[in-house]
C-alpha cells in the first residue's frame, strides 16, 4: 500500500501517532537493555525525520532529545556524588564522604563510587531518556490542534481553552515584533527597559481587543449552551468518568512496572471502557456539530496497531524470558542484543511507509534526485575530460 500525499482529508489522525508512540514508551519501560533502548530511539527518530512536516511543533523532537540526554547526566550525577543501592566490587574513585545524622540513615553524600553503580544508573537514566523521546516523538508527529479537534463533546470546553491559550503567545509574540520593527523605523530605540514599558501598552492593548473580538465570536456561535440531562444520568456520568480515569491510571502504572504485567493490561482496559463511556453519556450535554470531523481510517490502524504490536511483544517476551530484557549490573556484563525483542521493536518503523507523505516531501526528493544525477553528469563529464587522448 503506498503512502499518499497528506492533505486536509488524507492526513493522519493525530491520535494514531499518540498510540504508537505510547506503544514504543511501553516496550522501553519493559527492558533496561542499552541496546533494545538505542533500538527504540533509532525507530522513533527514523519515522519522526520520515514523515515530520514543517510545522512548528515538528521541530519539537531535538528538545525531547536534549532533554533525555540531560535527564542522563542528571542520574549519573546523583549516582556520583549521592552513591548507588547496587553494590560493586570495582570501584572508580572514593569520595570525601559528609557524615550525616542518624535520622537520615540510608542517604550518603560522597563514599566510594563503583563500577556496578554507575552502569546501573545509566541503565536507568537511558530508559527515562528513550520514555521522553518516544513522547517526543508523538509531540513532532501530531497535529495538536486536530489532536483537539478530536475530543469528546464532554470535553469540549477545555479544548477550546486549551486552544485560546496555544494561540495566545505567538499572537503576544508577533504583536512584540512589530512594535519593535515599528519603532525602529521610526528611529527609536526598541531595546531597554523603557522601550520595553511603551511596547507593553499597545501589546496588552490589542490582546484585550482579541480577546473582546474572541467572546463575541463565541457568544455569536453559540459557544456555552448545554442540553438538559436527567440527575440520573449526571451522576452516572461522573462515577464512570471518575473510576474509568483510576482504572486507567492504575493499569498504566501496572504495565510501566516490572511486576505489574499480570493485572495493568485488564485493569487498563476496564478502565478505558468506563472512561469512553462516561464521556460519551457526558457529551450528551454538549449541542453542537463538527466541522470536518476527523476520520480513522486504515493507516491509522496500522500505525495505531504497530505501536501496540511492539508493546504487547515486549511485555510478552518480559514475562517469558525477562533476563533477556534486564542485563545485569553486578557482575559487570557485556550487554547481548536479544533477538526476537529486537525484531519485534522493528514493528514500529510501519508508520514510515504507510503513514500519508509530510507536504512537500515528494519536491524534495524529486530536487534531490535532481541534483544527484546532475552531480553524476558532471563526475562523468569529468572523468571524459581526464581521459580524453590529446590530439596530434
Amino acid at each position: 500500500m503506498s503512502a499518499p500525499q497528506a492533505t486536509r482529508t488524507t492526513a493522519l489522525h493525530a491520535g494514531a501517532w499518540w498510540l504508537w508512540a505510547l506503544g514504543l514508551a511501553t516496550a522501553a519501560s519493559r527492558t533496561t537493555d542499552p541496546l533494545l533502548l538505542g533500538l527504540l530511539v533509532g525507530v522513533a527518530g527514523y519515522v519522526v525525520a520520515a514523515r515530520r512536516t514543517d510545522a512548528p511543533w515538528a521541530r519539537s523532537y531535538g528538545a525531547f532529545v536534549k532533554l533525555g540526554l540531560v535527564v542522563i547526566a542528571i542520574r549519573l550525577l546523583f549516582a556520583f556524588f549521592l552513591g548507588s543501592p547496587i553494590p560493586g566490587t570495582h570501584t572508580l574513585v572514593t569520595l570525601p564522604e559528609v557524615p550525616l545524622p542518624d535520622w537520615a540513615k540510608g542517604v550518603r553524600i560522597g563514599g566510594r563510587v563503583t563500577a556496578e553503580g554507575m552502569v546501573f544508573a545509566l541503565y536507568d537514566g537511558l530508559k527515562l531518556a528513550t520514555l521522553l523521546i518516544c513522547v517526543g516523538a508523538a509531540n513532532a508527529l501530531a497535529n495538536p490542534a486536530r489532536l483537539l479537534k478530536s475530543l469528546p463533546g464532554a470535553l469540549y470546553e477545555a479544548g477550546v481553552a486549551v486552544v485560546v491559550a496555544m494561540t495566545f503567545a505567538p499572537n503576544l509574540v508577533a504583536d512584540v515584533q512589530r512594535l519593535r520593527a515599528a519603532r525602529r523605523l521610526r528611529g527609536r530605540p526598541d531595546r531597554g527597559f523603557k522601550a520595553l514599558l511603551q511596547v507593553g501598552l499597545p501589546v496588552l492593548e490589542g490582546a484585550l481587543e482579541r480577546s473582546v473580538a474572541l467572546a463575541a465570536a463565541m457568544d455569536a456561535r453559540g459557544y456555552g449552551r448545554s442540553a438538559q440531562v436527567p440527575p440520573a444520568v449526571r451522576h452516572t456520568t461522573s462515577v464512570l468518568t471518575l473510576g474509568g480515569l483510576l482504572g486507567v491510571c492504575a493499569g498504566t502504572y501496572g504495565l510501566l512496572g516490572d511486576t505489574g504485567g499480570g493485572y495493568g493490561l485488564p485493569l487498563l482496559l476496564a478502565g478505558l471502557a468506563a472512561a469512553l463511556a462516561g464521556l460519551w453519556l457526558g457529551g450528551r450535554r454538549s449541542v453542537r456539530s463538527r466541522y470536518r470531523p476527523e476520520r480513522w481510517g486504515a493507516r491509522a490502524w496500522l500505525v495505531a496497531g504497530s505501536g501496540i504490536a511492539v508493546a504487547a511483544l515486549m511485555i510478552w517476551a518480559n514475562d517469558y524470558a525477562p533476563t533477556a530484557l534486564h542485563p545485569p549490573a553486578v557482575p559487570l556484563t557485556t550487554p547481548v542484543l536479544p533477538l526476537w525483542p529486537a525484531v519485534s521493536v522493528l514493528v514500529g518503523l510501519l508508520p514510515a511507509f504507510v503513514a500519508p507523505l509530510p507536504p512537500g516531501a515528494d519536491r524534495v526528493a524529486s530536487r534531490a534526485s535532481r541534483g544527484a544525477s546532475s552531480r553524476g553528469r558532471r563526475r562523468a563529464a569529468d572523468v571524459d575530460v581526464l581521459t580524453k587522448e590529446p590530439t596530434p
